[in-house]
């Protein structure tokens, strides 16, 4: 299964955001390929990684099968996982 992957911007970090999608990436390695988002690309979810609260990354452009999953802080990373799993099985 294709999922993408779109960051904000950075302007307010307040956790390593990198580190959370190798996080998901690891749990998920079987059943999912993650790859930064594309526009004109068909994905079956999206994975929107905003730094704050405000998770502000534009999504609406990319072509997605799926509501987009989205986590602003480093609790949602398991919640994130549970989601994305369910969804490939």
């Amino acid at each position: 299964m294709a999922y993408g992957v779109k960051f904000c911007g950075g302007c307010n970090p307040r956790f390593d955001r990198g580190k959370a999608l190798k996080a998901i990436q690891e749990a998920l390695h079987d059943r999912v390929e993650f790859e930064l988002a594309e526009e004109g690309k068909d994905y079956e979810g999206l994975l929107v990684i905003g730094g704050c609260p405000n998770c502000c990354p534009a999504y609406k452009h990319f072509r997605v099968r799926r509501p987009p999953v989205k986590i602003s802080d480093e609790n949602h990373i398991d919640q994130a996982i549970d989601i994305i799993k369910k969804e490939a099985d």
